[in-house]
């Protein structure tokens, strides 16, 4: 380590970005906040990512899918796959990333990311995409968590970023206040291809925080197909477990 780091690491020790607690020589997550993440690993749908708590997947040769993939017949993602569970322990990890100015998580959240899409890179996609938030909730907030994200997994991939082809052009109510009818309704014609001529004939990586419907990852994944995109695969930090 080169001496400055050093004196650096002294004066602002490097912590885990969940608890604060002082750790070694880089940020990340301590030991202890490590354990409690509940991350996706085998068994899951070899489709959607699903992590399987009982006997729900089938097999169909090698792969295993849940029942909602065995009945969709055009599914819009090639591959979807999520880091962890939504849950009580990794709800304040990503709430203060997105609403809380703490992006300093983001590297070690991307490094995350990366492990958990491990089938997607094997695809050889061409593109990274943020889901993008809107220029006046950019202006209040001052940065795009997914667009963050992004950034890291660009450097470890060499995938190219995409942050400008895909745009939000509603400042629609945060789905979060919503149901799942309502939020898909909320996010109708909330987002379009500003630069369609970027996406045509591409394969392309969705990157976002927290599926929990899937309403918003959709809908960005319903412009991308109308704009040319040959294949989507989505990527999120965490999911909801139903």
């Amino acid at each position: 380590m080169p001496w400055w780091n050093a004196v650096i690491n002294l004066i602002l020790p490097p912590r885990c970005i969940k608890c604060g607690k002082i750790l070694g020589e880089r940020n990340g997550l301590c030991s202890d906040c490590f354990n409690k993440i509940r991350f996706i690993s085998a068994p899951y749908c070899a489709h959607c990512g699903r992590p399987f708590t009982d006997e729900s997947g089938l097999s169909t040769g090698k792969k295993q899918l849940c029942g909602k993939c065995l009945q969709e017949k055009r599914p819009l993602f090639a591959l979807q796959r999520s880091a962890f569970i939504y849950d009580d322990e990794s709800k304040n990890l990503i709430l203060d990333f997105k609403f809380c100015d703490k992006t300093g998580s983001a590297e070690t959240l991307a490094n995350l990311l990366f492990s958990a899409g491990h089938d997607i890179w094997n695809e050889k996609p061409d593109l990274l995409i943020p889901v993008p938030i809107h220029k006046l909730r950019l202006l209040k907030r001052r940065y795009n968590q997914s667009a963050l994200l992004v950034k890291y997994l660009a450097l470890k991939t060499g995938i190219k970023a995409d942050y400008f082809s895909l745009i939000r052009q509603q400042n629609t109510i945060p789905q979060v206040q919503l149901s799942g009818k309502a939020r898909r309704h909320n996010l109708h014609k909330a987002f379009c291809a500003a630069l369609p001529q970027n996406l045509q004939g591409k394969s392309a990586v969705l990157v976002d925080d927290v599926e929990t419907t899937g309403s918003t990852l959709n809908e960005c994944a319903k412009v991308l197909k109308k704009a040319g995109v040959t294949k989507i695969y989505a990527l999120t930090l965490a999911r909801t477990e139903v």
